[in-house]
Formats: C-alpha cells, sequence, structure tokens
C-alpha cells in the first residue's frame, strides 16, 4: 500500500474510531483541568496550552509504540519472502480495520480482551499518573499524556498491530502519529467541554456509522489488487535487481 495512503488512512481512522474515545478518555480530560477550573470563568481558551500539552503527549506514547512495533516487524520481514511480506502486510491491515470496525460499531466486542491484558501492565504505570494531579502546568499535562497514552484501549492496540505491518521503526511511528493526530480533534473539542459532541456520538447510529466506515477500509484493503506492495519490504528488496538490469 502506498505510504501516502496509509497515514491518510491511518488519520481517517483515528478520526472516525475517536467517537471511542469520549468514553475513555472525557474523564481523564476532566482530571487533567482540575487544577484550573477556576481560570475557565475569565476564558476557556486557558485550557488550550494544557489540552494541546496533554495530547501531544499521548501522541508522543503512540508514536513510540509504533516504532517498536515497526521495528519487531523490520526484523520478522528480513527473514520472510517477499510474496509472503506482502500477504501478511494485507492481511493484518485487512484484518485491523475490519476487526476495528466491528468494535466501534458494538457489534463485536473482542478487542476488550487486549484492553485487559494491556491492564496489567496499566497497574504499574497509573499510580505515576496520580501524582502529577492536580495538573497545574503545561509541563504536567505532558508528562501526564506521556503516561495515559499507554491506558489500555482496544483501538490503539488494534493501530499498534497494524503498525507490525510497517516494516520499519521509523514507518511504524509514522503511522501511529497519524493516527493519533486523528483523534486530537474530537479530544480537544472534549477539552472545551463541548457538551453538544458528546450528545452526538453518544447515539449508536453515529458509532455504527463510524465502525461500518472503518470496516469499509478494511474490506477495500482486502480485495484492492495490486494494492499490497510494502514501500519499506518489497521496493528495497526488488531495487537492486533493477539496478542489475540497467
Amino acid at each position: 500500500m502506498n505510504a501516502d495512503i496509509t497515514l491518510l488512512s491511518a488519520f481517517l481512522v483515528g478520526l472516525l474510531g475517536s467517537t471511542h474515545c469520549l468514553g475513555m478518555c472525557g474523564g481523564i480530560v476532566g482530571a487533567l483541568t482540575l487544577g484550573i477550573r477556576h481560570d475557565l470563568r475569565r476564558s476557556p481558551w486557558t485550557l488550550m496550552p494544557y489540552l494541546l500539552a496533554y495530547n501531544s503527549g499521548r501522541v508522543a506514547s503512540y508514536a513510540v509504540a509504533g516504532a517498536v512495533a515497526g521495528a519487531i516487524s523490520a526484523g520478522a520481514f528480513g527473514l520472510l519472502p517477499s510474496s509472503s511480506v506482502r500477504w501478511a502486510v494485507t492481511l493484518v491491515t485487512g484484518g485491523f480495520m475490519i476487526a476495528l470496525g466491528l468494535y466501534l460499531a458494538g457489534w463485536w466486542p473482542g478487542l476488550q480482551r487486549l484492553e485487559q491484558w494491556g491492564g496489567v501492565l496499566w497497574k504499574r504505570i497509573e499510580p505515576y499518573g496520580r501524582q502529577l494531579l492536580p495538573v497545574d502546568h503545561p509541563l504536567k499535562a505532558l508528562a501526564f499524556g506521556l503516561i495515559w497514552g499507554w491506558l489500555p484501549c482496544g483501538m490503539v492496540y488494534a493501530a499498534i498491530a497494524w503498525a507490525l505491518t510497517s516494516g520499519s521503526a521509523l514507518n511504524g511511528a509514522l503511522l501511529m502519529l497519524a493516527f493519533g493526530l486523528g483523534t486530537l480533534p474530537m479530544l480537544l473539542a472534549v477539552g472545551f467541554a463541548a457538551e453538544w459532541l458528546r450528545d452526538f456520538v453518544r447515539h449508536p447510529w453515529v458509532r455504527r456509522a463510524a465502525g461500518l466506515t472503518v470496516l469499509m477500509f478494511g474490506v477495500v484493503t482486502l480485495l484492492a489488487p495490486g494494492g499490497h506492495d510494502h514501500p519499506s519490504s518489497d521496493t528495497l528488496k526488488s531495487a537492486p535487481h533493477a539496478n542489475h538490469h540497467r
């Protein structure tokens, strides 16, 4: 799959999937702003540095996780023939999108098992986040986001599984960065207490429409002919042969 299309797809998946973020992250944003609520009477824009810092930390954690996943895939791709790499990338990418679409729409809760497994690690990390409360400085908000970016979330875990197909640490980090940026608009809106937005995304049809769209991304990925070439694997492997025939 073309790298630009992959990053755009990751951004759109994050954007559509962020309907799920309101339920999991709305309370976190409330805790984030607890220490500065008294300033909101002057201007709600007082929150902006804190929200940007928190979300920067959160997205940075996603990028780190993507880099680790990409580095793992780089080693695996080096051991597989190019045809197997194409097949694995197609299967994992399409399968990830279908599973995530079903999860977002509420039709299949299977990704919740990943959240349960991630909870084991989260129990060790979460106390460090509590030590930062109240969050009364943007730097504390940044650190808060770096920690809470590891909150167990089936949607994030599915995206990390996608990053496992990236073929390099850089590609994995970029994929998760694009995914994280896609979740940004929704969580910034939550930070401004956009009650109308909360009410809107709570409608089952909104969640189902977002889930169905992501699911269709997966189906198209699995069925699209010629769209499964991986730039970090096949292109690099074929380059020496191309030069040899010149």
